[in-house]
């Protein structure tokens, strides 16, 4: 793909409406947080809009989804397929975490909801983690819906090369990549 950049490459202008993207647990919400702090564009949590109590969806999601990407700066996660494409229609820049799935992705994510639900963290609108027995009762708990839709990005992302070859793509493999680029080609427009 033409706009497939790498953790080394350039980037040819500052990105102002940054998407990031990848299998859950691979660590969307950390990278963009991060990277808002690094090009001063604010970061919305796209779970904290999506979310209403007892996990269910906002009416207001795709509002609030338009009113973010109407301002100038923004970073989020490229999820909820109501979203991606508006996400993607004002985006300038997505970020494609894939790091390898049985060494970093599903340890993080196992860890990750371990952690939550034993210390019962209120997530958005004052949801928690559900009991751990639902992983072999729920279809859709988060653990085996990763197992399930761990390769669903390269598709999604190969089709938004395909449909927006103007959009850079940054793919990172490995959390040494993420750094790489953190500390490279991204920190060089701070400068």
């Amino acid at each position: 793909m033409l706009n497939m950049l790498g953790f080394a490459d350039r980037l040819e202008s500052r990105p102002r409406r940054i998407l990031v993207t990848g299998v859950s647990g691979a660590g969307k919400t950390t990278l963009a947080a991060r990277i808002a702090a690094v090009v001063h564009a604010p970061h919305t949590e796209i779970d904290g809009l999506f979310h209403g109590p007892d996990w269910t969806p906002r009416p207001v999601f795709l509002d609030d989804v338009r009113e973010l990407v109407s301002a100038d700066a923004w970073t989020t996660e490229w999820q909820y397929s109501s979203a991606r494409a508006l996400l993607a229609e004002h985006a300038d820049l997505v970020v494609w975490l894939d790091p390898p799935f049985v060494t970093v992705t599903l340890p993080r994510v196992v860890r990750r909801t371990l952690r939550r639900r034993l210390r019962r963290e209120v997530l958005w609108n004052g949801n928690i983690e559900p009991p751990l027995h639902t992983f072999f009762t729920n279809r859709e708990h988060i653990v085996r819906w990763v197992i399930s839709t761990r390769n669903k990005h390269r598709m999604l992302v190969g089709q938004l090369a395909l449909d927006r070859p103007d959009l850079r793509i940054v793919r990172l493999r490995s959390p040494r990549e993420v750094e790489a680029w953190l500390s490279g080609p991204l920190a060089e427009w701070t400068r």
